[in-house]
């Protein structure tokens, strides 16, 4: 059964499912974040207790980003806003698409963003993949936003950038 799933999966992740791998040679332009408005310091002084909060504001996220950019640890909140986009496909070829690279860039062992998940987590995701749904990487995202939760948050508190947001 292992060895099926094993199968099963190296396929999924060696075939291209459309020839789109093949006409745009280079990575996609990223989005433009969207101008987020300053929060005001009653607003960002919420998000020290709620990682959530911090995730639902385009300033906060962006901010977050930033920070963890400048620690290199922005993985993370990368891995975690791409589980967000994965889950919002409706379409089984894109969500195929989107699994696979969600999985080559942060998840296989020496992705070029590889977040720090147990092995247990990592052979779970790699199952979901098999067929992959909107839950696929429901057990890993919920291990980095706590790994975010407890150690980056704090971190990102404690900064000066969020410091002078409270102000």
């Amino acid at each position: 059964r292992a060895k099926e799933i094993k199968t099963k999966l190296g396929t999924l992740l060696q075939k291209p499912d459309s020839a789109i791998d093949f006409i745009i040679p280079y990575p996609e332009k990223p989005e433009k974040l969207p101008k987020a408005q300053k929060p005001s310091p009653e607003e960002a002084l919420q998000w020290r207790d709620s990682l959530e909060k911090l995730l639902q504001n385009p300033y906060g996220l962006a901010s977050f980003h930033s920070f963890l950019h400048s620690e290199f640890s922005e993985e993370n909140i990368e891995f975690w806003v791409a589980c967000e986009d994965y889950k919002k496909t409706k379409s089984p070829v894109k969500m195929a698409e989107k699994a696979k690279k969600i999985y080559e860039e942060f998840i296989q062992t020496e992705a070029p963003k590889e977040v720090n998940i147990d092995h247990f987590t990592k052979d779970v995701t790699m199952k979901n993949l098999v067929e992959p749904s909107p839950s696929s990487f429901d057990m890993a995202q919920k291990k980095i936003f706590a790994l975010m939760e407890k150690d980056s948050l704090p971190r990102f508190v404690r900064s000066e950038f969020y410091q002078e947001l409270i102000k």
